[in-house]
């Protein structure tokens, strides 16, 4: 479960208990840090087997809340539960075990998948303008439902359906764009007998499932592109772009902190580190679990290599070809110049006529400014995530000698 945090809710933590109880997991390999209101506080070792989504009180969990007396204010303490002969971690080492445990997931998923394409079919059947009228409202019960079935990728799916009636003009062709995905998203999963391997493992990501980092160690002295935060009412992630300078592979780390708590990894951008990554098994291999390291990080003024816009462009079509769920590739450009396009910007090659649209988040933010300070019209090696929204610049390079600019 090192890839990927869990959330559980519930109404309370025992019959007898009255306290409304929200917690969320933090999970790092086998163990979890809990953080939770009403004064409850948990910690959970369980196996990493699991996935996002499994409920408390599962096969193999091992979760014990105490309360000690003092009202409200009265001190927290956690309990371990202690493994013996009889307890559940026992089964947690036993394959069958474990075979039983996904097969009933995957069954509860199949009846969410099932669940969700009758919601899809009715909403299509009804017309996408009642979507407007009615609210969030039926988007979040059914994002609960996808979250009772295990599958807290196809409920965050879902809860994104429900902001876009809001979203301004052109909502309708968004909303029917994103449904299409969902639909054959569920379609995967109902019918992922039938996929490539490769795509499979997508598909099995992509609606929530967990898995391990299962690559080959890869090691390299990778260079820090891009480091970022984003955060919900429960978890912030934190996502970190690396580049091999030998390899010439760029990869993603991520890992979690609870609500307000930054993650515990921190590699600032412009530092480059010589360590091992393993890959894990979705279409690019292009998520990372890090590995040894065997030297601290340290400065450089190594780049990475570019490509042209129009090349960036065809990067993200292959990559569709294996994920068509992506939302963005990472791509370096090499000489662009930030130039005004109507209400927006554009990254422009220096030696060519074309250009990729800056994603409208973009505009306004500070490190736009910051881009187009350090370009002052001159070309500038720019790296970013580029998709089907635009390009999000991320560092900025110089286009003489000089250390990475961060833009976010």
């Amino acid at each position: 479960m090192a890839d990927s945090p869990s959330s559980w809710a519930g109404p309370n933590c025992h019959p007898r208990c009255t306290t409304p109880l929200t917690i969320a997991l933090t999970c790092t390999n086998a163990a979890a840090e809990v953080v939770v209101s009403g004064g409850i506080y948990l910690r959970w070792h369980g196996s990493a087997r699991g996935g996002p989504g499994r409920g408390l009180g599962d096969e193999g969990d091992g979760v014990r809340a105490v309360r000690e007396p003092g009202g409200e204010g009265g001190r927290e303490r956690a309990v371990e539960r202690t493994a013996g002969p009889s307890a559940p971690a026992t089964a947690l080492g036993d394959p069958e075990a474990a075979r039983r445990r996904a097969e009933r997931r995957a069954e509860r998923i199949t009846a969410g998948a099932t669940e969700l394409e009758q919601r899809l079919a009715d909403l299509m059947r009804a017309g996408l303008a009642g979507a407007e009228q009615t609210g969030g409202g039926p988007w979040e019960e059914t994002a609960a439902r996808m979250v009772d079935a295990q599958a807290p990728g196809l409920a965050s799916r879902v809860r994104e359906l429900a902001a876009i009636p809001s979203s301004g003009p052109g909502w309708p062709v968004r909303l029917l764009e994103e449904c299409a995905l969902l639909h054959l998203l569920d379609r995967g999963w109902l019918h992922r007998e039938r996929l490539p391997d490769s795509l499979a493992a997508t598909v099995r990501s992509r609606v929530g499932l967990s898995t391990s980092a299962d690559g080959p160690p890869v090691r390299d002295h990778w260079l820090v592109l891009a480091q970022y935060d984003t955060a919900d009412a429960r978890l912030t992630t934190r996502r970190v772009w690396l580049y091999g300078a030998e390899t010439d592979r760029t990869v993603l780390l991520l890992s979690y902190g609870a609500a307000g708590r930054p993650p515990e990894l921190a590699l600032p951008v412009g530092l480059a580190l010589e360590a091992e990554v393993s890959a894990y098994p979705d279409a690019g291999r292009r998520r990372v679990a890090l590995g040894r390291r065997f030297a601290p990080p340290e400065p450089t003024r190594a780049r990475p290599r570019g490509v042209t816009t129009s090349r960036a462009a065809v990067r993200y079509g292959e990559a569709l070809r294996d994920d068509p769920w992506l939302d963005s590739v990472p791509v370096v450009l090499d000489r662009v110049v930030p130039v005004p396009d109507g209400d927006g910007w554009q990254l422009a090659d220096a030696d060519g006529d074309t250009a990729l649209p800056l994603a409208r988040t973009t505009g306004g933010q500070p490190g736009l400014w910051r881009l187009v300070a350090l370009s002052g019209g001159a070309p500038v090696t720019v790296f970013g995530e580029f998709g089907h929204r635009g390009f999000a610049p991320l560092t900025a390079w110089p286009a003489g000698p000089g250390t990475a600019v961060p833009l976010c």
